[in-house]
């Protein structure tokens, strides 16, 4: 019935619904059983991670969560959201239509949400499916299924709210800001502004527009229940949606909004600046200046801003920086020490920096930051004392000099005239055996001559050719016969 080349390109099974779906209404249900991690459980197909992590989120902008609690646990809010039938968005929905004395409202409007929207044609307005719910007006034959079936739904969401249960109480809205209100509750990350282009940001980052004029496109503010991305275009179309009164962010929609101190560089006055700003998602909704920093703020927002620049503003001289190799290889040896990598260091700086940046008022006051003493400071003395012995900064070589070791390759490289090396068999090997070293014999004049691990081989099969070749470019230097037998030494023959 299909051709071979079709044959081949087909998926071999259909791809479990698990892996798209929408995954807020399995948390909330397994959270509702006491199931905080679903790696309690066994599945055929486990949920993703980042489903899992972005359901999470939801349910906790829903208020379903204990906040900064972990693992996470249902609230009093959640244990109610989890007794409905619906999903968690329009659970919420209900017990905030109830809380604001607009029970009949909630249950219709939920149960038009949770059906497939005949009007998307007609109107993008909700308000449109609430009047034809309400009564106010008369379905076509058309529409008359979809009414019976939503009245049947609503009322069993009025039995559902009905049963008891603690209800908090807010205050009174007005009718026209109802819908907006009720799906500001179930899609807060769906409430826009618009733009001076015309088109709509989202909290949740996106861009929205209406496909053809609406009478909803006058309002600055909306919630959007339902959009859809267009063919050939970069934002989604706006199939569904209600106008939202702003005002109802300073009371009754509070709950949403989030406030964050921003610091941030202002080169004009050479200080760091910082800024309260109240958000919904990506939407800033004001943003005033704060006139004096308390240093734990400053610090907070020190941190935040080297993190974004990926400590490329900090003073990593040359011995913090071989300080950190070090540390960065003795984490990998043994995972008790501190991970010492960049990438750590960067998610950890509030442990090992924070203490440090009480002082710094300026940019240039980080310049004068210890980095070597901060990162010493994550260590015990012992610690301290067993990353000296384990891997120390110099080797000292068979000649007697004391030789830098170079962390910064994996293995570590100790690069020595090959002349310092005589006598040594043994390759040398760093804590306690377990970190091989690789050795880059040098020239006289400094240039690798020979990398090796193995001393011992190398002074056997390869160092016969080097001396045959060097002996006559540097005849000042020793070129035993016996490189095993000889003495070590970083003087030419003259001195000696």
């Amino acid at each position: 019935l299909w051709s071979e080349n079709q044959q081949q390109q087909l998926a071999a099974q259909a791809e479990p619904e698990i892996a798209q779906a929408d995954l807020a209404p399995l948390a909330l249900e397994l959270l509702a059983w006491g199931i905080s991690d679903p790696d309690e459980m066994r599945w055929l197909t486990p949920p993703p991670a980042g489903a899992w992590r972005q359901a999470l989120g939801l349910l906790e902008q829903l208020g379903a969560l204990e906040p900064e609690v972990r693992p996470p646990r249902l609230s009093a809010r959640g244990q109610r959201m989890a007794q409905f039938p619906a999903h968690p968005r329009l659970a919420h929905l209900l017990l905030m239509g109830q809380a604001a004395g607009a029970p009949d409202t909630a249950c219709l409007l939920a149960a038009a949400l949770s059906d497939r929207d005949p009007l998307g044609r007609e109107s993008a307005d909700i308000a449109l499916r609430l009047e034809y719910l309400q009564g106010e007006r008369s379905p076509s034959s058309a529409l008359r299924g979809w009414v019976k079936r939503s009245e049947q739904l609503a009322a069993q969401f009025r039995r559902q709210l009905a049963s008891p249960g603690n209800v908090h109480r807010l205050p009174s809205l007005q009718r026209e800001q109802l819908p907006g209100f009720l799906l500001a509750c179930a899609y807060p990350d769906r409430i826009a502004r618009r733009r001076s282009s015309g088109a709509y940001q989202l909290a949740n980052g996106r861009s929205a527009e209406f496909e053809a004029p609406q009478p909803l496109a006058k309002h600055k503010w909306l919630v959007i229940a339902e959009a859809g991305g267009l063919a050939g275009k970069s934002r989604d179309r706006i199939r569904c949606a209600a106008a939202l009164d702003p005002r109802l962010f300073e009371d009754q929609l509070a709950e949403l909004l989030r406030e964050h101190t921003r610091l941030e560089w202002e080169s004009s006055s050479g200080r760091f600046v910082a800024t309260r700003e109240r958000r919904i998602g990506a939407l800033l909704l004001s943003s005033t200046a704060i006139d004096k920093v308390d240093d734990e703020l400053r610090v907070r927002g020190l941190v935040e801003l080297l993190r974004e620049g990926a400590l490329r503003q900090l003073p990593w001289n040359d011995d913090a920086r071989r300080l950190q190799l070090r540390l960065e290889h003795i984490g990998r040896l043994d995972q008790a020490w501190p991970d010492g990598s960049m990438a750590a260091l960067a998610e950890s700086l509030e442990d090992w920096l924070a203490p440090f940046l009480a002082p710094v008022r300026r940019l240039a006051d980080l310049k004068k930051l210890d980095l070597g003493a901060a990162l010493r400071a994550r260590l015990s003395w012992e610690q301290q004392q067993q990353l000296d012995q384990w891997l120390p900064e110099r080797i000292e070589v068979p000649s007697g000099s004391s030789i830098r070791v170079d962390y910064g390759a994996d293995p570590p490289v100790l690069a020595v005239k090959l002349q310092e090396m005589f006598g040594c068999e043994a390759s040398p090997r760093l804590a306690q055996g377990r970190l091989p070293v690789v050795i880059h014999l040098l020239s006289p004049a400094g240039r690798p001559l020979q990398v090796t691990q193995d001393l011992a081989s190398f002074w056997r099969d390869g160092y016969t050719a080097v001396k045959k070749e060097m002996k006559g470019r540097y005849p000042k230097h020793p070129w035993p016969d016996d490189p095993v037998g000889a003495i070590a030494t970083r003087h030419t023959k003259v001195r000696r």
